[in-house]
């Protein structure tokens, strides 16, 4: 059977003065309708540069220069561009991976769907409605009417996911480019869109290039897998054959770097608590989601313990409470109520003023690097600012900022450039070098590693690992990614709801599984089989 959707040794030339000449070279993917093929790989390997080819949406400078993309016999690469709006929505259509950035923040998620059948069919407003809220429950949104009425960022992150899988579907594609739609959300919401995508290919029939770096996404969906590497296709094949007897060293080195399930033998614990914290307490009350007078226990009587030296892992899904935890903990947010100690000291009251005193007793890893980052800023001036604000001369300060930067794996000459001008891992480096420039007594990591490539995931677990040793740190991790966190941590506490349901060593925790919600979060962890399989 001919495929649906063939691209022929396709090559797409970057513009000069990149760090390669070609984004792809002689790339060649076939896609058969109702099969799912997942595209795997490194950021820079050319994965997402395949999905903007398809739909002819590369950046300036981009060029095609040779081979096809055949899509029902016509080539993609040279049709016109009033053409390729047509088939834009109505055969071809890509969910993009972050959908707050692709979604409009001044339109109403119902006018931004509709929007799909106002440009692409005659149908009247009614019936665009009435559509559109179909879709919405398609996707299985909670009360569609109420969710086309919202603006983006009224929603959660699963639901603007799921809004952006309802636009993509909205005209009953042929082919669907999934561009990471799972990255960075919790491992229940992406159990439910994996399995939303899935439903609807085997429903509808649709041809699906799924683009991910999560080889348990792989094992759960697909019906092929192409691994990508430095713009060229390195394997291909079964996800039988390409997971369990992978060829290319590059594939064995992807699939070594996932973490396993199963975690290491327990370290020793210090009987010094270096934090403590009873009974704290955050409520949210104002308008809530869709009106007035919503009252959200984001965090409820939460009591932890974190030994010197240990890391305490605090998993759960978007919502839980997990990251307002972590900022009641560095005072970015006041708790309602509740002790926190840090060397038997509360810093839950503590003055502003005595806070910045005691800089070096609790600093902070954020999510999104790029977004903790002043984008004017060089990346040795981000790092030095702490020492700066505490009266550090400048060349001091700018000193230890590149030492920090040597003690994070970072170039020490690279302390002048700009956010931008790093990776992904190398700005998640330079948050870190920015937290311990004040040297602190506990850190809390915000989600350090969720957007990132499993290589460069593993490389940032092995320094944190590396620097607590070396360093003495105690560390607080805030995860939604289970995985890891039976790799990184000695103990884990698992939230819903604004409450820790249960707690323990990793082992104890992830072994016993006595609370119904550890189990549930357990066993939606995509890939399980392969892990099985894969890490003995």
């Amino acid at each position: 059977m001919s495929a649906l959707l063939s691209i022929e040794n396709l090559t797409v030339r970057l513009p000069a003065g990149a760090d390669r000449a070609y984004a792809m070279r002689n790339v060649s993917i076939d896609v058969h309708a109702g099969e799912i093929v997942c595209v795997v790989g490194e950021s820079g390997s050319g994965k997402s540069m395949t999905a903007n080819a398809l739909m002819r949406l590369l950046p300036p400078g981009v060029a095609f220069e040779s081979g096809r993309i055949l899509f029902e016999g016509r080539d993609l690469t040279q049709i016109g561009d009033a053409q390729m709006r047509r088939l834009r929505g109505e055969d071809l259509a890509m969910i993009f991976q972050e959908p707050m950035t692709a979604l409009n923040p001044l339109l109403r998620i119902g006018d931004q769907i509709g929007e799909m059948f106002r440009i692409h069919t005659s149908m009247g407003a009614d019936e665009i409605a009435a559509r559109t809220l179909d879709l919405l429950g398609e996707v299985h949104i909670p009360d569609p009417e109420r969710a086309a009425k919202a603006y983006p960022h009224e929603l959660s992150g699963g639901q603007r996911q799921r809004a952006m899988i309802a636009m993509a579907l909205a005209l009953d594609p042929k082919v669907l480019i999934a561009d990471e739609p799972t990255t960075a959300l919790d491992v229940t919401t992406q159990a439910q869109i994996l399995r939303l995508i899935r439903e609807m290919q085997a429903r509808k029939g649709t041809a699906v290039l799924f683009i991910t770096h999560d080889f348990g996404v792989v094992a759960e969906i697909a019906d092929r897998v192409v691994v990508m590497q430095h713009g060229e296709v390195v394997e291909q094949g079964a996800p039988g054959q390409v997971l369990r007897a992978p060829r290319h060293p590059y594939t064995r080195q992807l699939i070594d770097a996932v973490p396993a399930l199963t975690p290491p033998p327990p370290r020793p614990l210090a009987q010094e608590t270096i934090l403590d914290l009873q009974d704290v307490s955050k409520t949210y009350r104002g308008r809530g989601l869709f009106g007035r007078g919503r009252v959200v226990h984001a965090v409820k009587d939460v009591t932890l313990r974190l030994p010197k030296g240990a890391t305490l892992g605090v998993v759960g899904e978007s919502g839980s409470g997990k990251s307002t935890l972590a900022r009641c903990i560095v005072r970015l947010i006041e708790p309602d109520s509740g002790v926190v100690r840090v060397h038997g000291e509360d810093m839950a009251h503590l003055s502003a003023r005595q806070l910045r005193a005691r800089a070096d007793r609790v600093q902070m890893v954020f999510q999104d690097p790029f977004a903790s980052l002043n984008p004017r800023r060089t990346a040795g001036e981000a790092v030095a600012m702490g020492l700066l604000a505490r009266g550090t001369p400048r060349g001091q300060a700018l000193a230890r900022a590149r030492e920090l930067f040597g003690l994070v794996g970072l170039d020490p000459a690279a302390i002048d450039r700009h956010p931008h001008e790093f990776s992904g891992g190398q700005r998640q480096r330079i948050g870190l070098a920015r937290a311990l420039a004040m040297e602190p007594d506990v850190l809390i990591a915000d989600e350090p590693v969720s957007a990132l490539d499993v290589s460069v995931q593993a490389q940032v677990l092995r320094l944190l690992d590396d620097l607590r040793a070396r360093l003495g740190l105690s560390i607080v991790f805030i995860t939604h990614d289970l995985r890891v966190a039976a790799q990184v941590c000695d103990l884990v506490a698992v939230m819903k709801d604004g409450e820790v349901v249960e707690s323990g060593t990793v082992a104890q925790v992830f072994g016993e599984r006595r609370h119904p919600y550890t189990r549930d979060l357990l066993a939606a962890i995509p890939g399980q089989d392969f892990d099985r399989a894969a890490k003995g």
